[in-house]
Protein backbone atom coordinates (compact mmCIF):
# COMPACT_ATOMS: atom_id res chain seq x y z
CA UNK A 1 0.00 0.00 0.00
CA UNK A 2 2.86 2.39 0.83
CA UNK A 3 4.34 2.20 -2.66
CA UNK A 4 0.90 2.61 -4.22
CA UNK A 5 0.41 5.88 -2.32
CA UNK A 6 3.86 7.10 -3.30
CA UNK A 7 3.19 6.22 -6.93
CA UNK A 8 -0.16 8.05 -6.81
CA UNK A 9 1.61 11.13 -5.43
CA UNK A 10 4.25 10.84 -8.17
CA UNK A 11 1.56 10.58 -10.86
CA UNK A 12 -0.21 13.64 -9.45
CA UNK A 13 3.02 15.62 -9.31
CA UNK A 14 3.77 14.79 -12.95
CA UNK A 15 0.19 15.67 -13.90
CA UNK A 16 0.46 19.02 -12.10
CA UNK A 17 3.80 19.75 -13.79
CA UNK A 18 2.03 19.74 -17.14
CA UNK A 19 -0.06 22.65 -15.86
CA UNK A 20 2.39 24.79 -13.90
CA UNK A 21 6.03 25.04 -12.77
CA UNK A 22 7.25 23.04 -9.80
CA UNK A 23 7.80 26.11 -7.63
CA UNK A 24 4.10 27.02 -8.05
CA UNK A 25 2.78 23.56 -7.10
CA UNK A 26 1.62 23.10 -3.53
CA UNK A 27 1.22 19.96 -1.49
CA UNK A 28 -2.51 20.72 -1.45
CA UNK A 29 -2.52 20.69 -5.30
CA UNK A 30 -0.93 17.25 -5.31
CA UNK A 31 -3.06 15.73 -2.55
CA UNK A 32 -6.31 17.07 -4.00
CA UNK A 33 -5.35 15.77 -7.45
CA UNK A 34 -4.79 12.23 -6.18
CA UNK A 35 -7.46 12.28 -3.47
CA UNK A 36 -5.37 11.69 -0.35
CA UNK A 37 -4.87 13.73 2.79
CA UNK A 38 -1.99 16.09 3.49
CA UNK A 39 -1.12 13.85 6.45
CA UNK A 40 -0.69 10.91 4.05
CA UNK A 41 1.68 13.03 1.97
CA UNK A 42 3.77 13.93 5.03
CA UNK A 43 3.80 10.31 6.14
CA UNK A 44 5.79 9.50 2.97
CA UNK A 45 7.67 12.70 2.09
CA UNK A 46 9.01 15.70 4.00
CA UNK A 47 8.28 18.12 1.12
CA UNK A 48 7.70 18.32 -2.64
CA UNK A 49 11.43 18.16 -3.39
CA UNK A 50 11.66 14.90 -1.47
CA UNK A 51 8.88 13.56 -3.71
CA UNK A 52 10.73 14.82 -6.81
CA UNK A 53 13.92 13.03 -5.76
CA UNK A 54 12.03 9.82 -4.96
CA UNK A 55 10.24 9.94 -8.33
CA UNK A 56 13.53 10.40 -10.20
CA UNK A 57 15.18 7.51 -8.40
CA UNK A 58 12.16 5.23 -8.90
CA UNK A 59 11.97 5.97 -12.64
CA UNK A 60 15.67 5.38 -13.02
CA UNK A 61 15.68 2.17 -11.01
CA UNK A 62 12.93 0.75 -13.22
CA UNK A 63 14.90 1.75 -16.32
CA UNK A 64 18.08 0.07 -15.05
CA UNK A 65 16.74 -3.26 -13.81
CA UNK A 66 19.20 -5.98 -14.80
CA UNK A 67 21.48 -3.68 -16.82
CA UNK A 68 24.61 -3.62 -14.65
CA UNK A 69 26.91 -5.93 -16.58
CA UNK A 70 29.59 -5.28 -19.16
CA UNK A 71 27.34 -6.70 -21.87
CA UNK A 72 24.34 -4.57 -20.93
CA UNK A 73 25.67 -1.28 -19.48
CA UNK A 74 25.26 0.55 -22.81
CA UNK A 75 21.64 -0.57 -22.95
CA UNK A 76 21.25 0.59 -19.34
CA UNK A 77 22.68 4.00 -20.21
CA UNK A 78 20.31 4.25 -23.19
CA UNK A 79 17.42 3.43 -20.89
CA UNK A 80 18.48 6.14 -18.43
CA UNK A 81 18.40 8.69 -21.27
CA UNK A 82 15.02 7.30 -22.43
CA UNK A 83 13.58 7.53 -18.91
CA UNK A 84 14.77 11.14 -18.64
CA UNK A 85 13.36 11.98 -22.08
CA UNK A 86 10.04 10.24 -21.30
CA UNK A 87 9.71 12.56 -18.32
CA UNK A 88 11.00 15.65 -20.17
CA UNK A 89 8.49 18.19 -18.75
CA UNK A 90 9.08 16.80 -15.26
CA UNK A 91 12.89 16.78 -15.58
CA UNK A 92 13.17 20.24 -17.18
CA UNK A 93 10.85 21.67 -14.55
CA UNK A 94 12.75 19.93 -11.76
CA UNK A 95 16.07 21.23 -13.13
CA UNK A 96 14.76 24.79 -12.98
CA UNK A 97 13.52 24.43 -9.41
CA UNK A 98 15.94 22.16 -7.59
CA UNK A 99 19.56 22.90 -7.02
CA UNK A 100 22.26 21.70 -9.36
CA UNK A 101 23.64 19.77 -6.40
CA UNK A 102 20.35 17.85 -5.95
CA UNK A 103 20.21 16.99 -9.66
CA UNK A 104 23.84 15.88 -9.65
CA UNK A 105 23.28 13.78 -6.53
CA UNK A 106 20.34 12.03 -8.20
CA UNK A 107 22.30 11.37 -11.41
CA UNK A 108 25.38 10.25 -9.46
CA UNK A 109 23.24 7.79 -7.50
CA UNK A 110 21.78 6.50 -10.73
CA UNK A 111 24.94 6.09 -12.79
CA UNK A 112 27.25 4.91 -10.02
CA UNK A 113 25.28 1.67 -9.59
CA UNK A 114 25.37 1.01 -13.32
CA UNK A 115 29.12 1.58 -13.62
CA UNK A 116 29.97 -0.13 -10.35
CA UNK A 117 28.23 -3.30 -11.53
CA UNK A 118 30.42 -3.29 -14.63
CA UNK A 119 33.61 -2.60 -12.62
CA UNK A 120 32.81 -5.41 -10.16
CA UNK A 121 32.13 -7.86 -12.98
CA UNK A 122 35.26 -6.91 -14.91
CA UNK A 123 37.50 -7.00 -11.84
CA UNK A 124 36.50 -10.46 -10.63
CA UNK A 125 39.72 -12.29 -9.81
CA UNK A 126 41.87 -9.17 -10.24
CA UNK A 127 44.07 -8.07 -7.37
CA UNK A 128 42.58 -4.62 -6.83
CA UNK A 129 41.16 -3.19 -3.63
CA UNK A 130 37.62 -2.09 -2.87
CA UNK A 131 38.92 1.50 -2.78
CA UNK A 132 40.38 1.13 -6.30
CA UNK A 133 37.13 -0.38 -7.65
CA UNK A 134 35.19 2.51 -6.14
CA UNK A 135 37.65 5.03 -7.63
CA UNK A 136 37.24 3.59 -11.16
CA UNK A 137 33.44 3.69 -10.86
CA UNK A 138 33.54 7.26 -9.48
CA UNK A 139 35.82 8.40 -12.30
CA UNK A 140 33.42 7.22 -15.02
CA UNK A 141 30.37 8.33 -13.06
CA UNK A 142 31.51 11.95 -13.24
CA UNK A 143 31.92 11.88 -17.01
CA UNK A 144 28.48 10.26 -17.52
CA UNK A 145 26.77 12.77 -15.26
CA UNK A 146 28.52 15.77 -16.83
CA UNK A 147 27.46 14.70 -20.31
CA UNK A 148 23.89 14.00 -19.20
CA UNK A 149 23.59 17.36 -17.41
CA UNK A 150 24.79 19.15 -20.54
CA UNK A 151 22.24 17.24 -22.62
CA UNK A 152 19.44 18.16 -20.19
CA UNK A 153 20.52 21.84 -20.02
CA UNK A 154 20.47 21.98 -23.83
CA UNK A 155 16.81 20.97 -23.77
CA UNK A 156 17.37 17.27 -24.54
CA UNK A 157 17.36 18.09 -28.24
CA UNK A 158 20.48 16.14 -29.30
CA UNK A 159 20.02 12.50 -30.26
CA UNK A 160 20.81 10.65 -27.03
CA UNK A 161 21.50 7.43 -28.98
CA UNK A 162 24.43 9.13 -30.72
CA UNK A 163 25.67 10.44 -27.38
CA UNK A 164 25.54 6.95 -25.84
CA UNK A 165 27.35 5.56 -28.88
CA UNK A 166 30.13 8.15 -28.44
CA UNK A 167 30.37 7.34 -24.74
CA UNK A 168 30.57 3.65 -25.57
CA UNK A 169 33.27 4.21 -28.20
CA UNK A 170 35.28 6.33 -25.77
CA UNK A 171 34.98 3.77 -22.98
CA UNK A 172 35.52 0.60 -25.01
CA UNK A 173 38.13 -1.36 -23.08
CA UNK A 174 38.93 1.50 -20.70
CA UNK A 175 37.42 -0.02 -17.55
CA UNK A 176 39.34 -3.27 -18.17
CA UNK A 177 42.52 -1.25 -18.79
CA UNK A 178 42.02 0.70 -15.56
CA UNK A 179 41.58 -2.54 -13.64
CA UNK A 180 44.74 -4.01 -15.21
CA UNK A 181 46.69 -0.85 -14.43
CA UNK A 182 45.61 -0.89 -10.77
CA UNK A 183 46.31 -4.64 -10.49
CA UNK A 184 49.80 -4.07 -11.93
CA UNK A 185 50.49 -1.55 -9.18
CA UNK A 186 49.70 1.74 -10.87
Amino acid sequence: MTNTTKQALEASLKHMLLKKPLDKITIRDITEDCGISRMAFYYHFKDIYDLVEWACIEDASRALQGKKTYETWQEGLLQIFEAVLENKPFILNACRCISREQMERFLYHLTYGLIRGVVDEQSRGAAISEEERAFIAEFYKYSFVGLMLDWIRQGMSADYRQLVEKISTTMRGNIANSIRNFAAGG
